[in-house]
């Protein structure tokens, strides 16, 4: 993260898993768990995280990811467009939030900073271990 102050900072992202608790409160939460394959299932990909290439392209590569993305940020902007004053929170999660979650989330928050917004991103559960399923 960013060290913003906190009114400078006009949209939270924060990635999470659900099997590691409940989704932050937020404006928008994002469910990846459905629709979008896992790499979890793959062995090679298991214990490596959104930080790692291969995750990345594994999760950028499903059809229909790049869509919502695209979909996530024009409806923050379209809360930022309301009359209330406070950074807009997306929470996105995932099984167990190491893989598409928190490349999601990167990826929401590169595309919002290209449009000159100020974000601050965390990852709840990156960094907790697999869990095994």
């Amino acid at each position: 993260m960013t060290n913003l102050m906190v009114d400078d900072v006009q949209v939270r992202i924060e990635s999470f898993g659900y099997l590691h608790g409940d989704p932050p409160t937020a404006h928008l939460i994002i469910d990846l768990r459905q629709h979008f394959k896992d790499p979890h299932v793959s062995a090679d990909l298991r214990y490596m995280t959104a930080y790692d290439e291969p995750v990345v392209r594994a999760v950028l590569d499903t059809p229909g990811i790049g869509d919502l993305i695209e979909a996530t940020a024009i409806a923050v902007s379209a809360f930022l467009s309301g009359p209330s004053a406070g950074p807009v929170v997306v929470a996105d999660g995932c099984a167990g939030g190491r893989h598409r979650a928190p490349t999601f989330a990167m990826f929401l928050a590169y595309r919002l900073r290209r449009c000159g917004l100020t974000v601050a991103l965390t990852h709840r559960d990156l960094d907790k271990p697999v869990v095994e399923r």
